[in-house]
C-alpha cells in the first residue's frame, strides 16, 4: 500500500524535546486529516452508535461535547514529553468522514500508542485496517521506535486490524486489555505517569 505525506503542521512540544510533526496521510482510498474542532459536527453523527462503546466504555457525545473534546485534543498534551496526534478518516471518493485514528507519542523512545474507531455505518469495508496501516507506517517513518495498542481480548475485529498493521500480541495486560506491539519493544526504564489523551470516540 502506498502512503503519501500531503501536508505538514508543526506541533509545539516541550523545550529540549524534538518537535513531532503531524501530517495528512493519503492511503489508497482514504485521507487521514489532522483533526480540528470543525470536524465535530460530522463526527458526532459518525460516532453516534452506542455499540461503538462496547469495549472502550463511555457513551456517544453530541456535537457540543465533541467540539469541546476536540478543542482539548487540539490544544495538545499538558506533558511536554508527550504529543497527542489525531486524525479523521475521510473516504476520498465520497468526501465523507468515517472515523478517527490517534497516536499518543511518548518522546522518550519514541513510543507511540495508537487507537482507531470507525463508525458503524462504515464498518465492513476495510477502513480501519487501511487507516491503521497508514498510521503505523507514518509513525515508524516519522521516527517512532515502537508502536503499541491495547485491545480488549474479546474484540476480534480490532485484533485483526492490529495484526494487519504489523502489531503482535504480547503477554502484557493493562486495565483488562492485551498489549500489542511492533518489534522491537524498547528497553524498560524508569516509568513516570503521563497524561493520556481523551478517547477518540
Amino acid at each position: 500500500m502506498e502512503i503519501t505525506i500531503v501536508r505538514k503542521i508543526r506541533l509545539q512540544v516541550g523545550e529540549g524535546n524534538p518537535p513531532f510533526t503531524i501530517t495528512s496521510i493519503a492511503t489508497d482510498r482514504f485521507d487521514l486529516l489532522p483533526l480540528t474542532v470543525g470536524h465535530a459536527a460530522e463526527m458526532a453523527v459518525v460516532l453516534a452508535d452506542p455499540a461503538l462503546h462496547t469495549f472502550i466504555g463511555g457513551e456517544p457525545l453530541d456535537e457540543d461535547a465533541l467540539r469541546a473534546r476536540y478543542a482539548r485534543l487540539a490544544a495538545g498534551s499538558p506533558d511536554p514529553a508527550v504529543s497527542w496526534l489525531n486524525w479523521v478518516i475521510r473516504v476520498r471518493d465520497e468526501d465523507r468522514l468515517a472515523g478517527t485514528v490517534q497516536a499518543t507519542v511518548r518522546h522518550e523512545g519514541p513510543v507511540a500508542e495508537v487507537a482507531w474507531v470507525v463508525g458503524t455505518a462504515w464498518q465492513g469495508r476495510g477502513i480501519a485496517t487501511e487507516a491503521a496501516r497508514g498510521l503505523v507506517a507514518w509513525l515508524l517513518e516519522a521516527g517512532a521506535r515502537t508502536v503499541v495498542a491495547h485491545i480488549h481480548p474479546g474484540h476480534a475485529a480490532s485484533a485483526a486490524v492490529a495484526a494487519a498493521a504489523g502489531l503482535s500480541p504480547t503477554d502484557v495486560w493493562q486495565d483488562g486489555e492485551i498489549r500489542w506491539t511492533t518489534p522491537p519493544e524498547p528497553a524498560r526504564g524508569p516509568e513516570r505517569p503521563t497524561e493520556a489523551q481523551p478517547s477518540n470516540s
